[in-house]
């Protein structure tokens, strides 16, 4: 069984900053240390494919916040 990254996208996010956007949340079943506390979706992919772990987007609980990203699709 392949391992599983959890991520979201990170509430205080300036606009107009080139900040990384996803703020790693938890590692399952897969031999890795992470320093890094905020990563870019490229990045976080690069992870994955490397170590053959499937990415899993965490959605946060609002509801307006929900509505936005019905429409996402998250491949590793």
């Amino acid at each position: 069984m392949a391992g599983k990254i959890f991520y979201r996208e990170r509430e205080k996010l300036e606009e107009g900053k080139k900040q990384p956007r996803f703020k790693l949340v938890a590692v399952a079943d897969v031999n890795l240390k992470i320093y890094g506390k905020h990563l870019r979706r490229s990045e976080l992919e690069q992870i994955s494919q490397s170590v053959g772990a499937e990415l899993v987007l965490l959605s946060h609980g609002d509801k307006k916040y929900k509505e936005e990203t019905d429409n996402v699709e998250v491949e590793a």
